[in-house]
């Protein structure tokens, strides 16, 4: 399955927010990305879709198990190239919103490369 950025951003935040909270609602993620009600609605339908949200009981949004492990590794890409771009100099604002724009499209090849250079670190 070929997510778009959009879909990779909010299962980050997804994951993000479950971390803080097990209570993730539509207006939490809406607010943390700072898009409109309509269209976190139709994003986690679409994601819901490609089997990787679900809703519990209480209309909470939750990651299933393939949802889970997408967001695991789009914020592992996150984390790891935040860290690498401050490590060469560059503020911690600037550097997460350039690894946020990078770790979508870094191949797996160069991000492990980095990975591994950085635990060299």
């Amino acid at each position: 399955m070929a997510l778009q950025e959009s879909g990779e951003m909010y299962l980050e935040t997804i994951y993000v927010l479950s971390q803080r909270s097990n209570a993730v609602r539509g207006i939490d993620i809406g607010e943390h990305l700072g898009y409109s009600k309509p269209s976190v609605s139709r994003a986690i339908g679409l994601l819901k879709d490609e089997g990787l949200v679900k809703r519990d009981d209480d209309g909470f949004i939750k990651l299933t198990e393939a949802g889970e492990i997408l967001a695991k590794r789009i914020y592992e890409r996150h984390t790891v190239l935040t860290r690498l771009l401050m490590n060469i100099g560059v503020d911690e604002k600037t550097a997460s919103e350039d690894a946020c724009r990078v770790e979508h499209y870094i191949s797996d090849t160069t991000f492990d490369a980095i990975k591994a250079h950085m635990k060299k670190q």
